[in-house]
């Protein structure tokens, strides 16, 4: 593998010798990995998740070797990289630099995660100060082994209960723009909705009429790969399904939401390229 230079665009899969001399360049990062790997990073200025499943440059993979290294802008301001708990996400934003961006990074399945899904859209300046990030994980196969968790790089705490924010300042002749590309989008399928907020779901209504999602699901014969779609003001936004239990109730790797319209995503592929936030970056007027 080719040694990559500290100011390189774009993401790519290494191994953590080449990320850890990236790290004391003094540069920043956007790191992802099995927990094994970052726990063997030198700290620094960059912010990670733990996750197996990767989109690197050889296609998508599943790796617990090696990490994937996404550079940030090298705009000689220094981030800063803070945790925050339940009580305290609301100040994420307000944190913000007044003229940069954050990214934050999630554990799944945490009281973080559902707080941060449910009540996010309220937060003091949300819509004011650029935000992206994700949602660490683990192997599938791992469930009751390992937990998803994200790391401060500066400190090298790995936390389970925190979200993880790199603060970003910008020069003032760079802006930051926020896109959301997805590679699904929502099929002909009936309308479902939902009357509770959760990752857990028993009832919904289709197309108006009182349902169990499980029994929609199979009498259907959907095919479970397939997130449910929502549009949120014309951005398409997921949420797949992670089980459908023998109780007849069904958990979901992303919170559903009471009050909106979703519908089953038309076959993979139907757009390009595929789901994720971006955050680019261009010269101010």
């Amino acid at each position: 593998m080719s040694r990559p230079s500290p100011n390189a665009s774009g993401g790519r899969m290494m191994p953590v010798e080449l990320a850890a001399e990236l790290i004391r360049s003094g540069n920043s990062y956007s790191i992802a990995g099995d927990e094994s790997q970052l726990r063997q990073l030198p700290a620094g200025n960059w912010i990670g998740g733990t996750i197996p499943y990767f989109l690197g440059q050889d296609g998508g993979q599943t790796t617990q070797q090696g990490v994937f290294v996404a550079p940030l802008p090298s705009s000689g301001l220094l981030p800063q990289v803070k945790s925050y708990d339940e009580s305290t996400l609301d100040q994420i934003c307000l944190d913000g630099p007044d003229h940069g961006f954050s990214i934050i990074v999630i554990p799944a399945f945490s009281g973080v995660h559902t707080s941060f899904a449910r009540n996010a859209p309220s937060y003091d300046d949300m819509y004011v100060k650029p935000l992206i990030g994700w949602i660490s994980g683990i192997h599938l196969e791992q469930m009751d082994k390992q937990i998803p968790m994200a790391v401060n790089g500066q400190t090298l705490a790995f936390e389970r209960e925190k979200v993880v924010v790199m603060h970003m300042p910008l020069p003032p002749h760079l802006v930051a723009h926020i896109d959301i590309l997805n590679l699904f989008e929502q099929g002909k399928g009936p309308l479902l909705q939902f009357n509770n907020t959760g990752f857990h779901i028993d009832q919904c209504s289709v197309d108006g009429k009182p349902m169990r999602l499980s029994d929609f699901v199979k009498s259907n014969q959907i095919d479970t790969r397939l997130p449910l779609v929502a549009d949120y003001c014309g951005a398409m936004v997921n949420a797949s399904i992670k089980s459908l239990n023998d109780d007849g109730t069904v958990d979901m790797y992303a919170p559903l939401f009471e009050g909106v319209d979703y519908r089953f995503a038309a076959p993979w592929p139907t757009t390009w390229p595929p789901s994720t936030s971006a955050c680019r970056m261009t010269k101010s007027p």
